[in-house]
C-alpha cells in the first residue's frame, strides 16, 4: 500500500499539470526581430544586402534630405472627418477613406509564413525608413532600407511586437500572402499612405500622441493560402 501512495501522488501532479498547460497561452512572436526593440529609429543602410528567399538583392538607396525635415501633409488629402484604413485578407486589398471619401485602394500582400492580426489598430510610429529581419531556414530574411514604414498595434497586439504597413522591394507579387505578418505593399502606394496618415510627418521618425492620435486601421477577413 505504500507502493501505491507515491504513484498515486505522481499521476496527480501530471494530471494537474495537463490541465494546467493548455490554458497557457503562448507568448506573441514578433514580426520581425529588430522591430522588437523598444525605441525604433530610422535605419539607412545603403551598402547592405538584403536576402530575401534565398537570394541576395541590392535594396533601393535611400538618400534623406532637408525636406524630410518638414512636416508633409500631401496636397490632394481630400475629404472631411475621420481617416480610416480597412486591410481585407481574403481579397488582399487595402482601402484608405477620409470620412465616406476613398482616398487610396490598392493590391497588397499580408501574412503568410505568420498571420496577419485582424481587429482595430492606431498607428503609433511612422519611419522613414528601417530594418527588418526574422523567420528561420528557408523563410528567414533580412531587408535594409525597408521604406515607408508605419507600425501598428492595440490592447492586444502590443506596438513593440512590429507589425506595420511598409513598402516591400523584394518581390512584386502583391494580392497574393508573402510576408511573417506585415502588410507589404508597393513603395509608391506606401510612400502616397505615408504621408496620408496620421501622426503628420514631422522628420525621419514621427510618434503619435494625445494632440496627433494615429490613424485608424481595421484588418479583417481570413488569408486563402
Amino acid at each position: 500500500m505504500r507502493k501505491l501512495v507515491p504513484i498515486l501522488s505522481l499521476t496527480l501532479v501530471i494530471f494537474a499539470i495537463a490541465k494546467i498547460v493548455p490554458s497557457l497561452k503562448p507568448q506573441q512572436a514578433c514580426a520581425n526581430s529588430v522591430s522588437c526593440a523598444k525605441n525604433l529609429n530610422v535605419q539607412i543602410e545603403n551598402d547592405a544586402t538584403a536576402i530575401y528567399n534565398n537570394q541576395n538583392i541590392a535594396p533601393p538607396k535611400i538618400y534623406l534630405s532637408d525636406k524630410d525635415l518638414k512636416p508633409t501633409v500631401l496636397a490632394d488629402s481630400v475629404g472631411v472627418g475621420e481617416k480610416h484604413i480597412y486591410v481585407d485578407l481574403t481579397t488582399q486589398t487595402l482601402s484608405a477613406y477620409q470620412g465616406d471619401t476613398l482616398y487610396l485602394k490598392t493590391l497588397v500582400s499580408t501574412g503568410k509564413w505568420r498571420e496577419t492580426p485582424t481587429g482595430d489598430f492606431r498607428i503609433w510610429v511612422k519611419l522613414r525608413a528601417t530594418r527588418m529581419t526574422g523567420g528561420e531556414g528557408a523563410d528567414f530574411y533580412d531587408l535594409p532600407n525597408v521604406p515607408y514604414v508605419m507600425f501598428f498595434g492595440n490592447s492586444q497586439v502590443s506596438p513593440g511586437l512590429g507589425f506595420s504597413l511598409h513598402g516591400a522591394y523584394w518581390h512584386n507579387n502583391f494580392g497574393h500572402p508573402m510576408s511573417h505578418g506585415c502588410v507589404n505593399m508597393r513603395p509608391i502606394d506606401a510612400e502616397k499612405l505615408y504621408n496620408w496618415v496620421n501622426p503628420t510627418t514631422e522628420g525621419y521618425t514621427t510618434y503619435a500622441n494625445q494632440q496627433d492620435q494615429g490613424t485608424l486601421i481595421t484588418i479583417y477577413g481570413k488569408t486563402q493560402i
